[in-house]
């Protein structure tokens, strides 16, 4: 790969021209240096597309260059001049493949033809359409129950596809809808809807311009959604207060150079983005928060005793809420002690944090997955809610909760009903409009699904985009269940690892990518997705498609519906697929929150989905917002106890979800490697560990089964003591499939304990 496995230090802010330099590298590496510029110049504009990375609002006024990095990169990876062809698959088995990195892999190019895995020559062979889905009606109508078939769904999807997808799905009879939120953001599906009515944040883009105070709980938007750089830099630059909270003290949330602007990049200056920055130690989020709740409610009993102004906005807490008197006894009963020893925090800087939440006006409260993916992720973001509950920081402007989603259209999918646990309302309609009998009992999310696969009740496994067998936790017993399938099917742009982890059939299906034109009977078609500010607007691709044997995402789900329901199916596939309006115009019949789809997303920016708590409209059992008790601090039992240490995964910043655009995590001073493991020098020193050494990270697992990777390169990181950090997707393996919070059945990818071993040295 041409780059040099050295660990330095990275000195530069944020973006800047390390950004451009990384981004022009991309394009020139798939060699669309000149037609990336120009399609670039499209990205989330009016009458453009979409950016097929992360879910980060748009403006509604743009400027011309409303991408980053990042985006850059996803657009590269999806332009790309590189090929993946039958030729290819010709040239290597299945077994040859394997053996690759998924850098290598995906580095192969788009996807041509459909392919069809062939085990006599462990190859994949063409297929046609015709035949590959007349494949998946066969082993689906096979099937002596629709259960026993999962219908996965990446966030890239857009409205359109997902639509037709459960509709597909619930027409063939299961609600069995495994997604990519139940892996990162489930526990926001789950938590906020107890707490404040509604499953996803309750702030706009514009809310960012009004906040004086803003908190980022385990969020690294530099990496992950880099687009809201923009907005926390303004506020900085205005004199918002912005408080980071992270294990790692992430570069973005230091200081940010925007390449937008002329003057920071001419005189090599930055923006500093964090007031402070709390490196958090990992599992340590609810003693935090905590915390903060347990000094405002000391704070206000005591400006109270004086007669002076309440810190708790308590008119709006007798209004709209109910629980508080449960809250404040669990605060009252937690130690300051305990909440120090559990967070890795002094208590001053936990009240210095409270002192700065208590003196803003208006404050908006944001985090990612380092809140969402533990064991007890869904009161961790409940927490969260409480928080901005206190202080009536909900349905004010520039005030609210807000979810950084990740992939572009995760939260549009849940939206258009991808989810395992429909709504009464939704089978109704669904049944009104189309004159079948969904089914009501609830389906398989990604753990129950996996289970099922491990526990061979699972036979065919679809899916619509992403990377599952990679991205999914304990590859020992999943990845191998999955093999045991009947039908696998991956509908993608390009290879990655869950095409070679496959079942006994299986089946490759390219389709066309954000960026390309996609031509149906009506003429080209725009998609719609739906941004984290719940931000609906179109999305029209105008590049040429990477081969002629692409389909789009609706007509490969129409394709399989025909052949698997045939006569028998109420929907016209064929019509919808030929004008893209038509599907708009279902998805309006049966959720009326899209009242005027298709007119309303003519408006340049789109149109805003109404959140009822924006409102301050409670759509919880008990109609007002709830405040929610989390007994003890959660998390980590053992961290602390002999060697145990707790382990969060991360993603590198040359990376999104799965994909990989390089080796290198330059923020982090990585080049050229991933089997790294991040420990603080205590750490190392505690247990005899140089910088280079390489370690086993085993898993301190309770079901007896070994959980390892190895000979992991120790790197020394400014890191809290009793935690430690390694990449995504490469320590899956050591998350066991029943480590996962119980309601939401997000798998604790954030917090794992293990102990570290010295591996033995390596042969010569």
């Amino acid at each position: 790969m041409g780059v040099a496995k050295t660990i330095r230090p990275y000195h530069q802010p944020a973006g800047g021209w390390g950004a451009l330099k990384a981004m022009g590298t991309a394009l020139v590496q798939q060699h669309v240096a000149v037609a990336g510029m120009e399609t670039l110049a499209r990205m989330n504009q009016p009458g453009g597309f979409d950016c097929p990375g992360c879910g980060w609002g748009d403006p509604k006024h743009t400027s011309p260059f409303e991408y980053c990095e990042n985006g850059g990169k996803a657009v590269a990876w999806e332009m790309t001049a590189r090929r993946c062809t039958p030729d290819f698959f010709a040239a290597h088995t299945v077994t040859e493949l394997a053996a690759l990195n998924d850098y290598e892999l995906e580095m192969e190019g788009r996807l041509t033809h459909p392919m069809r895995y062939d085990a006599a020559s462990d190859r994949y062979l063409p297929v046609s359409w015709e035949d590959a889905f007349a494949l998946v009606g066969a082993h689906l109508n096979a099937l002596p129950d629709p259960n026993m078939a999962d219908f996965y769904t990446s966030g890239r999807a857009s409205n359109e596809a997902a639509f037709l997808y459960q509709l597909f799905a619930r027409e063939y009879g299961t609600n069995n809808f495994p997604d990519c939120s139940n892996m990162c953001h489930e526990a926001t599906s789950v938590g906020l809807p107890q707490s404040i009515g509604v499953g996803k944040g309750t702030v706009v883009l514009e809310d960012f311009a009004r906040a004086d105070c803003i908190f980022i709980f385990g969020q690294n938007p530099g990496t992950n959604s880099p687009r809201m750089m923009t907005e926390l830099r303004n506020a900085s630059r205005r004199g918002a207060t912005i408080l980071s909270f992270n294990p790692f003290r992430e570069r973005a949330l230091e200081r940010f150079q925007a390449p937008q602007s002329p003057v920071e990049m001419a005189t090599l200056s930055s923006t500093p983005i964090s007031s402070r920055l709390f490196q958090v130690r990992v599992g340590g989020d609810v003693a935090l928060i905590k915390g903060l709740m347990k000094h405002l409610v000391a704070s206000d009993a005591d400006a109270r005793a004086k007669d002076q102004a309440p810190v708790l906005d308590w008119d709006f807490i007798r209004g709209h809420t109910q629980g508080i008197d449960a809250l404040i006894a669990d605060l009252d009963a937690t130690s300051w002690d305990d909440i120090v020893r559990k967070s890795g925090l002094a208590r001053a800087d936990i009240i210095f944090a409270a002192e700065a939440y208590m003196r803003a006006e208006r404050a908006i409260l944001v985090y990612g997955m380092g809140i969402t993916q533990h064991r007890h992720g869904t009161q961790n973001v409940q927490q969260i809610a409480n928080l901005a509950l206190l202080r009536g920081n909900v349905g004010r402007e520039g005030t609210g909760i807000c979810p950084v989603r990740g992939h572009s259209n995760v939260q549009g999918d849940r939206t258009v009903g991808i989810t395992e646990v429909p709504s009464p309302a939704l089978l109704d309609a669904l049944e009104a409009r189309y004159g079948f009998t969904p089914p009501k009992a609830p389906g398989h999310n990604v753990v129950t699904a996996l289970d099922a696969m491990v526990k061979g009740e699972a036979k065919v496994f679809i899916g619509l985009g992403g990377n599952f067998a990679a991205a999914i936790p304990d590859w020992q017993l999943t990845q191998e269940a999955m093999r045991q399938l009947d039908l696998t099917v991956h509908i993608a742009t390009k290879l990655n690892r869950s095409h070679l982890v496959h079942g006994r059939d299986a089946l490759i299906l390219p389709c066309l990518g954000r960026t390309e034109v996609d031509m149906q009977a009506s003429g080209p078609q725009s998609v719609t997705v739906e941004d984290t500010m719940s931000m609906v607007h179109a999305s029209i691709g105008h590049n040429a498609p990477a081969s002629e044997h692409l389909k789009s995402e609706p007509a490969i789900i129409a394709g399989l519906a025909r052949a698997t329901l045939g006569t028998r199916s109420k929907v016209e596939w064929e019509a919808l697929v030929a004008d893209y309006g038509l599907i708009r115009e279902e998805i309006e019949a049966i959720f009326p929150i899209f009242q005027g789809f298709n007119t309303r997303i003519r408006v340049p920016g789109g149109f805003h989905l109404t959140s009822l708590a924006r409102e301050r409209i409670w759509a919880t059992a008990t109609g007002k917002a709830n405040f929610l008790v989390c007994e003890g601090l959660c998390e980590d039992p053992q961290v602390g106890v002999d060697d145990v240490l707790w382990l969060t995964t991360v993603r590198s910043h040359d990376q999104y979800n799965t994909t990989l655009y390089s080796l290198s995590d330059r923020y982090r001073g990585v080049y050229g490697q991933r089997d790294v493991i991040f420990l603080a020098e205590a750490e190392m020193e505690r247990r005899g560990l140089a910088e280079g050494d390489r370690v086993d990270i085993v898993t301190v697992s309770r079901d007896g089964i070994e959980r390892a990777v190895r000979a992991f390169r120790v790197v020394p990181y400014a890191f809290p003591e009793g935690s430690c950090a390694a990449y995504y997707p490469e320590t899956n393996p050591l998350v066991p499939l029943y480590a996962h919070d119980p309601q939401s059945f997000t798998p604790a990818s954030k917090g794992v304990p293990v102990r570290l071993v010295k591996s033995p040295p390596r042969a010569a």
